[in-house]
């Protein structure tokens, strides 16, 4: 976002009369209090800053990580490839949406083929859900999961952790143990780096405790607030509707769950392994994001899904304009606010 060097007499002229029309109309409303905004320390952030987070092998260039999104479907190819494109393009990590239609079958291997348009700078996860998984490991085909990350030049897996989703789809799997034993075998089992991720609940804090006990490269949080998968279940079976809609509203905020981890972290001490997470769900703005992340006591990225798929829906030029501004509001941010 460059701005203007020097303004004209008349440029200026007409700046100061918009300033007099819009003066009663741009009075604020209220307040945001979770900030205290300090104008006296800092000047503007430099063309080009960057506010760099490292994932595992890889370092993003800015803590903004693009949300799995769904895969597999017509459209779902074109949309992968443009949020791949602006993740490359500016240094976001990425997490596909769901593996499990190429594991064994590779119709649709193009629509997650992204490292080719990603360049190899960029963390990019492949996603199998819990339930998948711990069929894997009963039938001792582990290897399948292997296959998966190295046709997909990713850095690791993604676990998604869905068990009131997968209760409330007709289609869904049953899951036949904790997932914690599950993600414990898979961790002996399986060489490369492994997140944990929610489906829209997210994760209240005795998930939250035992999975900072594992050697995970990051828990995302995908708390209740974003896109909520339970929710998009119910809205796909009506006949549900009727008796389970309370139950999306089961599950925890994004801030909920930074005070469920800062609160862990303290606790565990040395017995702590994770040493990242990635704050999704309900994160609407750069303000969000920044507000999440500076709070958490472990190093943070924050992950967003719908607000880019929106862009991606439009077009690349208004995908690329809504990732600027994100960099561009998280850079300001980072100068000019406190968290309190």
């Amino acid at each position: 976002m460059e701005k203007i060097e020097h303004e004209s007499l008349e440029a200026a002229d007409s700046r100061k009369q918009s300033h007099l029309d819009l003066a009663f109309k741009s009075q604020s409303a209220e307040l945001d209090k979770r900030f205290y905004y300090e104008p006296m320390l800092s000047g503007h952030p430099a063309v080009e800053e960057e506010m760099s987070f490292k994932l595992g092998d890889k370092v993003m260039k800015y803590p903004i990580w693009i949300s799995s999104m769904t895969g597999g479907t017509s459209k779902a190819g074109p949309i992968n490839k443009m949020l791949a494109k602006t993740a490359g393009k500016y240094g976001f990590g990425m997490g596909l949406g769901s593996c499990r239609i190429i594991l064994e079958d590779n119709t649709y291997f193009e629509d997650f083929n992204l490292r080719p348009i990603l360049g190899d700078e960029v963390p990019l996860f492949a996603n199998v859900g819990i339930a998948q998984i711990e069929r894997i490991l009963q039938e001792n085909q582990g290897n399948k999961l292997t296959q998966l990350v190295e046709k997909l030049s990713a850095d690791g897996l993604i676990v998604h952790v869905n068990p009131l989703q997968e209760w409330l789809q007709p289609e869904g799997d049953l899951i036949q143990q904790s997932p914690l034993v599950t993600i414990e075998q898979l961790l002996n089992e399986f060489d490369k780096p492994i997140i944990v991720k929610e489906v829209g609940q997210g994760f209240g804090p005795h998930s939250m405790g035992e999975l900072l006990k594992l050697p995970l490269l990051a828990i995302d949080f995908a708390a209740n607030g974003g896109t909520n998968f339970s929710k998009l279940e119910l809205i796909r079976n009506k006949k549900l509707q009727d008796f389970y809609s309370d139950v999306v509203a089961l599950g925890h905020t994004a801030e909920e769950m930074v005070t469920f981890l800062n609160e862990s972290v303290e606790k565990l001490g040395n017995v702590r392994k994770c040493n990242n997470v990635i704050i999704s769900g309900g994160v609407k703005n750069f303000l969000d994001g920044y507000y999440y992340i500076t709070k958490c006591e472990l190093d943070a990225a924050y992950g967003q899904a719908a607000p880019f798929l929106k862009y991606a829906n439009e077009s690349q030029e208004a995908l690329d304009e809504f990732a600027e501004f994100q960099i561009q509001g998280l850079l300001m941010a980072q100068r000019l606010l406190r968290v309190k």
